[in-house]
């Protein structure tokens, strides 16, 4: 039988706290100094050379996608939505990091030396496109550092005396110490060791929490006690499906190609191991995210009330109630892994977002200095953790977060990927339909305009072809163009009878496809008579090193340099 929860929480102690979080930074500043350079590279510091080997980048992706917030978020989507919450939330995030790869040997075939996604639309655009897709990423990186600190002040105000503002301090000045002194190489090392506590720490407190509240019979306890209702037993929950899933398979797909922290990894991974890599990072976000989710289930099952009314305690409250010290320590280790490894990729990306598309494309890639980039990387670092800090004190709700950037970024998704195989596409173009679905998105994600009468028919006809765009889209990367547009016509079709009255209802999800579709209407109706007929090779020579400096990556690759693959003439 589970002990009875008597509001008491296992915590560690001040000391306790302090000497875990000493051995945890200690350790990734002692990797970070060990790996810094005299003399350190511009382009090492945003891109680690290229160069980087197939065990440190699939480590890295993954330490990267399993972030703090993908564990309390999970966690909350098992509680709200009851089993098939974490499904919804882990497996549909582990295939958008699936869909990734085929779009991203693309990208790096035409951008084989770019640092942002950003520098590469300057090339291929302009600079309204590059300053747009740049805006955007600083956005989302400072958003997800802020909900990677409210994560990280939670738990230690959970598990010690120390307050939640005493906690996000420690956080931010812990990550930030040891990314300050050699940025995205620093980042992907120690991913590595993070990536291996966190798995590491996941088959040792999923099992240990599953057993100790009483295994099996504890669901049909829960279900006898009326602590869940059917919808929350099924595993084909429409609710879950339309609350959690399918805003979440338009918020990670516009996350997985339009995230900096994910392309920078993408720029710096060696390109021939871009398949296993992704592959790789498939796998293991799938099984962890999945697996921490159910502590959710489980304090649903359990009629469990989190702390304070707030849903971001679930998962240290699961822990600190029902795991002895030990293991509790252990939970603690492997929630500041997730979140330190995410934490010092946003401020990778932040820092190369500034050095290459703000000084670097303003005074020229040949005119730019490389001491001088240092100098800004460094400085965004501590500006940006001084920002999220301060947003971290509103102590939003993360899951929220999380959906409100996806679909934000579901904006530019299309004009993004049309950008990279489509020669028609113009800076307009471009433009243009990312600001017209970030008007139309606003008034429908956040309900500014009620969703009745012809408004509330107009919205859902642009949400029923959205369906169509984000289908499209992924079969795209696979299968190519002509069965895009057969999987995307008959997803509208197949959507189209029972869409007019029924999508209305979920402001989220309508929202997200309003976006994709109206970036999609207008970059495709603006583009297809244009008479532009760009030349791919203009971006490979707009972007590249700035550093010339040519010396390896101390994370560079597993094995030998493939030999260069011929050139492939079939831009679209």
């Amino acid at each position: 039988m589970p002990p009875a929860p008597t509001g008491e929480i296992s915590q560690l102690g001040t000391i306790g706290v302090i000497v875990l979080l000493l051995l945890f930074y200690g350790g990734t500043m002692w990797m970070s100094v060990a790996i810094s350079r005299k003399k350190e590279n511009a382009d090492d510091y945003m891109t680690a050379g290229n160069r980087i080997g197939f065990g440190v980048s699939a480590a890295s992706m993954t330490a990267t996608w399993i972030w703090a917030s993908s564990m309390y978020a999970s966690v909350t989507a098992g509680y709200t939505y009851g089993v098939s919450g974490p499904i919804h939330y882990g497996l549909w995030g582990a295939l958008m990091i699936l869909f990734i790869y085929p779009f991203g040997k693309r990208i790096r075939k035409v951008a084989p030396k770019a640092h942002t996604l950003a520098e590469v639309m300057y090339a291929r655009h302009g600079r309204s496109s590059q300053l747009m897709l740049a805006g955007s990423n600083v956005l989302g990186s400072v958003i997800s550092l802020t909900s990677n600190f409210i994560a990280g002040g939670a738990l230690i105000a959970m598990l010690s005396p120390m307050s939640f503002g005493n906690g996000i301090v420690i956080i931010a000045g812990g990550v930030l110490l040891y990314t300050l002194w050699s940025g995205f190489r620093a980042s992907v090392l120690t991913d590595f060791a993070q990536v291996m506590a966190m798995l590491g720490a996941a088959v040792v407190i999923i099992p240990a929490v599953f057993f100790v509240v009483g295994g099996p019979p504890m669901f049909a306890e829960g279900v006898a006690a009326g602590h869940v209702t059917p919808a929350q037993e099924s595993f084909f929950s429409s609710e879950a499906f339309m609350n959690q899933g399918a805003p979440y398979i338009a918020a990670v797909l516009a996350y997985a190609i339009g995230n900096q922290t994910i392309a920078q990894r993408l720029f710096a991974v060696r390109e021939d191991l871009i398949k296993p890599t992704f592959i790789t990072a498939t796998i293991g976000y799938g099984a962890t995210v999945i697996g921490i989710g159910m502590l959710g289930v489980m304090a649903l099952y359990l009629g469990i009330e989190p702390m304070n009314g707030d849903v971001n305690n679930l998962m240290p409250q699961m822990v600190g109630t029902y795991l002895p010290v030990g293991l509790v320590a252990l939970a603690f280790i492997m929630i500041i892994g997730s979140l330190s490894s995410t934490a010092d990729s946003d401020l990778s990306a932040l820092s190369s977002i500034v050095m290459t598309d703000i000084y670097g494309q303003s005074v020229g890639r040949k005119k730019a200095d490389p001491k001088k980039m240092l100098l800004i990387g460094r400085l965004t670092m501590v500006v940006a953790t001084a920002a999220a800090l301060y947003f971290a004190t509103a102590k939003f709700n993360i899951l929220d977060l999380l959906v409100f950037v996806g679909a934000l970024w579901g904006c530019l998704v299309f004009p993004v990927i049309a950008s990279f195989y489509w020669k028609k596409v113009t800076n307009k173009a471009f433009t243009v339909s990312v600001i017209a679905a970030l008007v139309v998105f606003l008034p429908v994600r956040f309900a500014l305009i009620p969703l009745v009468g012809p408004w509330a028919l107009f919205v859902e006809l642009l949400a029923i072809i959205g369906v169509g765009v984000v289908l499209g889209i992924m079969s795209f990367g696979f299968f190519g163009l002509r069965p895009a547009v057969i999987v995307g016509a008959i997803a509208t079709v197949v959507v189209l009878p029972f869409g007019f009255g029924y999508l209305r209802d979920y402001e989220t999800l309508s929202g997200s496809l309003v976006a994709y579709s109206v970036s999609f209407l207008v970059c495709y109706l603006m583009s297809v008579r244009s008479e532009q007929d760009f030349d791919f090779a203009v971006i490979r020579k707009v972007t590249g090193d700035f550093d010339e400096e040519d010396e390896p990556s101390e994370v560079a690759s597993d094995g030998p340099e493939p030999a260069p693959e011929a050139a492939d003439s079939t831009d679209r």
